[in-house]
């Protein structure tokens, strides 16, 4: 997801000389790694690449390195021996080669980061759209929005749930690449990652595991039941096959919570799960939505299918509001258990509080759910997320129980949702 991209851009701008080692295209590289000798390491790579590496000058690069996983336990001799020297480190499917391997990890000495795609932000940026992003970052509750300001975010963000946020796809709409070029090459990275299936070999048939990738996408917004998958699929076939997908990158499990406390980690149900994409446009590619010499404009999409993009983009942006090391925030929404119906699309901590998130696909609504959520959790502060400009209210009414609740209302557009800690940090100091 632009990892290979990233990393040749740290060393563009920290003036380093890049010195890339991918192990996918030429295996016979890791025999370089033979020896603990970081300086003779240095040596016969120089030799082997014909580039002379000055360790205060260059930025190692160890690309696809989930073909040499035994070359991660080195990096400790490099971290200690050669600290001058940045050694970075990327591969797909990285996480099988850690689960296999049979080496000591430099437990301390290295640092993980996993790379989300990117957010509407980064396209904004992408698409040299500064001033706007500036604008709609900066606010807070309780001042105005500019309506201009409002309709452009929407009319970008209507196109960003049409591309998303792989890197190689926006490049091309940035490009300026027709719709249906976009849509191409969203297909392509999704038969490319159908063809690393292959990688799951003895793992899990591919046929499995492409039926639950295709589930996923078709059950977007719901709980994700097993046995639902597909027939001749088994419920524990199914599981293990969503475990894998989201331990390789291409699917995020949202785990239930009863939210009585933090963290919110602590009272999950492994019964209880829904299930989103790494990105919008792993949707499109699996649901075939259609493109041409324009992407379909929002209202025309099924009423069903809005409901649904709403949630993946909604867990896209929420996966960006930390931007600490490992592999992002967790995501949680919450559903009653027998007798009423009642959900909250997603639950999150904020400045160490819990703070419900309601979803909605268009400009309107009910919010009976969390009406009732908001009472019964005795909670303050909640976050409705629409198709309306941000807005702040301070509620008071009553459930459909009959209970008096009062709270404080943050009312933001869905594509405002990754700046939430921002907006909500004078909110929680109250």
């Amino acid at each position: 997801m632009g990892k290979t991209w990233l990393v040749r851009d740290l060393a563009t701008r920290a003036r380093r000389r890049l010195v890339e080692v991918n192990f996918e295209r030429d295996p016979s590289l890791k025999r370089h790694f033979s020896s603990n000798d970081p300086r003779r390491i240095l040596g016969e790579l120089s030799l082997a690449l014909s580039v002379d590496i000055d360790p205060a000058a260059s930025l190692l690069f160890l690309d696809e390195i989930q073909a040499a996983g035994e070359v991660l336990a080195k990096l400790r001799w490099f971290y200690e021996e050669l600290p001058q020297l940045p050694v970075a480190a990327a591969g797909s499917l990285l996480e099988f080669s850690l689960a296999d391997h049979a080496f000591s990890m430099p437990v301390g000495r290295i640092a993980f980061q996993h790379v989300e795609p990117m957010g509407f932000s980064e396209y904004l940026q992408a698409h040299g759209q500064e001033r706007l992003l500036s604008t709609i970052r900066d606010w807070r509750p309780g001042r105005e929005f500019s309506a201009a300001a409002h309709e452009q975010a929407a009319r970008w963000f209507s196109r960003y749930a049409m591309v998303g946020g792989m890197p190689a796809v926006v490049a091309a709409d940035v490009a300026g690449r027709e719709p249906r070029e976009v849509r191409e090459l969203q297909k392509e990275l999704l038969a490319a990652y159908r063809a690393d299936f292959a990688k799951y070999a003895g793992r899990m048939d591919r046929d499995i595991l492409n039926a639950v990738l295709n589930s996923v996408a078709a059950s977007l917004g719901r709980k994700f039941v097993c046995a639902h998958v597909g027939e001749g699929v088994k419920q524990h076939q199914a599981k293990r096959a969503l475990d894998l997908l989201t331990m390789a990158g291409l699917v995020r499990q949202v785990r239930y919570t009863a939210a009585n406390g933090l963290p919110l980690g602590a009272e999950v149900k492994d019964s209880f799960r829904k299930a989103v994409a790494a990105d919008v446009g792993i949707v499109h590619a699996l649901l075939g939505t259609p493109a041409a010499q324009a992407f379909p404009s929002w209202e025309s999409l099924a009423p069903s299918l809005r409901g649904q993009l709403v949630d993946q983009l909604a867990a896209q942006q929420l996966r960006l509001t930390d931007s600490g090391a490992g592999d992002g925030p967790e995501l949680y929404y919450w559903q009653r258990e027998g007798g009423r119906p009642g959900e909250i699309d997603y639950i999150t901590q904020v400045h160490g509080r819990i703070i419900p998130i309601e979803l909605k696909a268009g400009a309107a609504g009910s919010m009976k759910s969390l009406h009732q959520f908001m009472y019964e959790r005795k909670l303050g502060l909640a976050v409705r997320a629409d198709e309306n400009p941000p807005s702040a209210m301070n509620l008071d009414l009553k459930t459909t129980q009959g209970h008096a609740v009062r709270y404080r209302l943050v009312c933001v557009p869905v594509y405002l949702l990754w700046n939430l800690p921002d907006i909500l940090s004078c909110e929680v100091a109250k």
